[in-house]
């Protein structure tokens, strides 16, 4: 519901359809307006009441029954500001407007009126209402003659005073209108910020998810090839046995110890940056090949470039390429030999490529994978600014070719 203090700013019609609460500003200003309409009503009703035409020659005076009533109509306008907010306060002007025909004592609370409409009501009606207090200034005079100011003196005076009044509201309603859209536009801002936040906790935890994809699917391939070889050779030598099983263990560990990190980095709150460690780049290449010939899979690494020459974040991209190109390997071409080289120079690019031949083990025997790697590597390379291709090739080998931007 929208507070009071901004209801004035509904579409017409809208404006008294909302029921108001008075706060203790509003309590203050309402005793304060009439305080002045009421106060200066009483103050010229007991002026007129003792004022006599042999004391002020010029002064023509009134019927007794004029003040009385004149008394009796400030008396209810004055009343009437208690309820000049909400749904009342078109009634009260329309009224207002009626007594200013005659009435000298409600002046001030005509005024306060006006000023009101001008502050609470849209210009349109605003206007309506000035116009007719210009008018009813106009008449005035007429109806009622009193003193022997020039007709056009008084109603000039009249006229620049309900002008004066009516700017007045309006600025009023303009510094209103400006400091709630100025508060609007930073609830606005301050929640776009907050869903941008949100926004980049997703986008990060999105990566870290595609993190764990690549590193998990690397241990755990190495765990199905190491399983698979005991199941096929079951009477194989003791020390075979366990090597087999100290592999499997250590590999078993990491995947432990690497799930472990990422469950933690996706539990934690607040984090900014890079919050998971340091990821390997090309650098650890070798160590990679050595875990997977560990395991039987024959790698050829031709590495051609100084690794510590490479941009990290280029490195760690292509080091999570090569490593999904040996799970991929193990996983659908076991027992062939994999090749990767990986070259380039600083402005022209780096340039990966892993070839193996085309797997011909049945389907059913492959380790189960998620099918999404490949798909999580071309997205990683795209957003790293480069390209990655992978398929069969003409001489029934798989290619998998990565480019990645290397500044110069």
């Amino acid at each position: 519901m929208l507070k009071p203090e901004y209801q004035w700013l509904l579409p017409a019609g809208l404006e008294s359809a909302v029921p108001t609460r008075r706060s203790t500003r509003d309590w203050v200003i309402d005793l304060l307006c009439f305080t002045l309409g009421y106060g200066f009503t009483l103050l010229v009703t007991i002026d007129l009441l003792q004022t006599d035409p042999s004391v002020v020659p010029e002064w023509d005076g009134a019927p007794t029954w004029m003040i009385w009533l004149d008394f009796a109509a400030g008396t209810i306008a004055g009343l009437g500001l208690w309820w000049r907010r909400g749904r009342w306060l078109i009634p009260l002007a329309t009224f207002a407007m009626l007594v200013s025909l005659f009435s000298v004592a409600a002046a001030i609370t005509c005024l306060i009126v006006l000023f009101t409409v001008a502050v609470h009501r849209r210009f349109v009606v605003m206007a309506v209402f000035a116009g007719a207090a210009v008018l009813t200034n106009a008449a005035f005079p007429v109806l009622r003659p009193e003193g022997k100011d020039p007709y056009w003196e008084s109603t000039a005076w009249g006229a620049v005073i309900i002008v004066i009044v009516c700017l007045w509201g309006m600025v009023v309603r303009s510094r209103r209108q400006l400091v709630l859209s100025l508060r609007d536009r930073a609830e606005r801002a301050e929640s776009e910020q907050q869903l941008r936040v949100a926004q980049a906790r997703s986008l990060e935890r999105n990566r870290i998810a595609r993190e764990m994809h690549d590193v998990l699917a690397h241990r755990i391939s190495l765990l199905s090839l190491h399983a698979g070889a005991l199941e096929i050779k079951p009477d194989a030598a003791p020390h075979d046995v366990a090597t087999a099983a100290g592999v499997i263990r250590a590999s078993a560990h990491q995947a432990l110890q690497d799930l472990r990190e990422v469950i933690g980095v996706l539990r934690a709150e607040g984090h900014e940056g890079a919050p998971e460690p340091p990821q390997p780049t090309l650098g650890a290449l070798p160590a990679l090949a050595d875990e997977s010939r560990s395991a039987g899979v024959k790698v050829r690494l031709d590495v051609r470039i100084e690794p510590a020459t490479v941009p990290d974040g280029t490195g760690r991209t292509a080091y999570r390429i090569v490593q999904e190109g040996l799970t991929n390997a193990r996983k659908h071409a076991p027992g062939t030999t994999v090749e990767v080289a990986v070259d380039g120079a600083a402005g022209d690019g780096l340039t990966i490529n892993i070839r193996n031949p085309w797997p011909l083990l049945n389907p059913s025997v492959a380790i189960p994978g998620t099918g999404t790697g490949l798909i999580g590597l071309t997205e990683r390379a795209t957003l790293a600014g480069g390209r990655l291709k992978h398929g069969r090739t003409p001489d029934n080998q798989f290619a998998l070719t990565a480019w990645l931007p290397w500044p110069s």
